[in-house]
């Protein structure tokens, strides 16, 4: 992922505008592809994506575009669009032409149902909730862990400095709380006040928090600040293998599943005539080629026979809670993300 520290930064700048993955890497001129947004049927479709996956949608477009090819005989062409998965939901509520939504958490998803422009019931139009592969929270730390970071009650200690982006603006980060604060409440038998104050601790030993969680690998990797990054499984791997020397990966005793969702934007899709397309793109990501690249990039798959093949990949032990023990997302994103709820609540401490 970073293999250069002199050009990551660049790269980091150009990817999260756009990258185009077409058949051959590129449509030549003379090549017979409708222009987007025909009613005979675009053959051109974007990808809104969150901050980490830009690695794997790379991968991935130019697998899907092959295989469309082999089956339609046509050409497609993948824009992909990469930021804080917040942001990139309300940049679509406020006009970005997205055909597919690939968001870090399914509430993220509903803001852009609530603004009209996807139908309800998204979240039952393709496999598992929508979710073709899960992900969960992780520490990153530097190789030897000097300060020896094991679990959640380490990162209120005194001294402490931690990285982790804004649960505002970054999909990851929400996963990142509600991880700690299942541990916390675990901790403390449902005590709220004792919870608050625990969270408050490690809250108040975060030095940096980016708006998304690639901006805060590239705050603890490029940069060298803090002690430890609250992160993606996938952007820790990710680390681990391109500096085996300079990092490793704690688990702590509980984290969360994190089931990053998709959906077709209906409103876009009938708009563009690109809906063909676009279902075969989500449900392409559920095939075996496809399962094996998520894997490939970090992100468990989500059919349970290919993750087992990665099982010295992940660490498939872990205790892990899931977004239903906080009532789901809808409920959660109302306790603890609103404007005045709990993160607020702590993070003003």
């Amino acid at each position: 992922m970073f293999r250069n520290k002199q050009t990551f930064a660049l790269t980091a700048i150009i990817l999260s505008v756009m990258t185009v993955v077409s058949g051959c890497g590129g449509a030549p001129a003379g090549t017979d592809t409708a222009p987007a947004g025909t009613k005979e049927g675009s053959l051109k479709i974007t990808n809104v994506s969150y901050d980490p996956t830009r690695e794997l949608y790379q991968a991935y477009n130019e697998a899907f575009v092959k295989y469309y090819e082999e089956q339609t005989g046509k050409k497609a062409e993948i824009v992909q669009s990469h930021g804080g998965s917040g942001g990139q939901a309300r940049s679509v509520v406020e006009g970005a032409d997205a055909d597919v939504v690939t968001l870090a958490l399914a509430h993220d998803i509903t803001l852009i149902e609530e603004a009209g422009l996807i139908e309800p019931g998204w979240i039952d139009e393709f496999d598992r909730n929508s979710s073709p592969y899960t992900s969960t929270i992780v520490f990153l730390v530097r190789k030897g862990n000097e300060k020896g970071l094991k679990d959640w009650d380490d990162l209120a200690k005194d001294g402490v400095e931690i990285i982790t982006p804004d649960p505002k603006s970054s999909g990851g980060a929400c996963w990142n709380f509600l991880a700690a604060w299942h541990y916390a409440d675990m901790k403390f038998s449902g005590d709220e006040d004792q919870i608050k104050d625990f969270m408050a601790a490690i809250y108040n030993n975060v030095t940096v928090m980016d708006s998304g969680a690639r901006g805060a690998t590239t705050t603890f990797v490029e940069n060298g600040q803090g002690d430890v990054l609250i992160a993606w499984e996938n952007e820790a791997l990710a680390t681990v293998k391109e500096y085996p020397d300079d990092y490793e990966i704690i688990s702590p005793s509980v984290s969360i599943l994190a089931e990053p969702s998709v959906a077709i934007v209906d409103k876009n899709v009938d708009k563009n005539g690109t809906r063909d397309l676009s279902k075969a793109y989500i449900e392409y990501l559920y095939s075996e080629e496809a399962q094996r690249i998520i894997g490939e990039n970090g992100y468990r798959p989500s059919d349970e026979k290919i993750l087992a093949e990665y099982a010295d990949k992940f660490d498939l032990s872990m205790n892990l809670c899931n977004i239903n023990d906080f009532g789901g997302w809808n409920q959660a994103y109302e306790d603890f993300f609103r404007d005045g709820a709990i993160f607020d609540e702590i993070y003003a401490k």
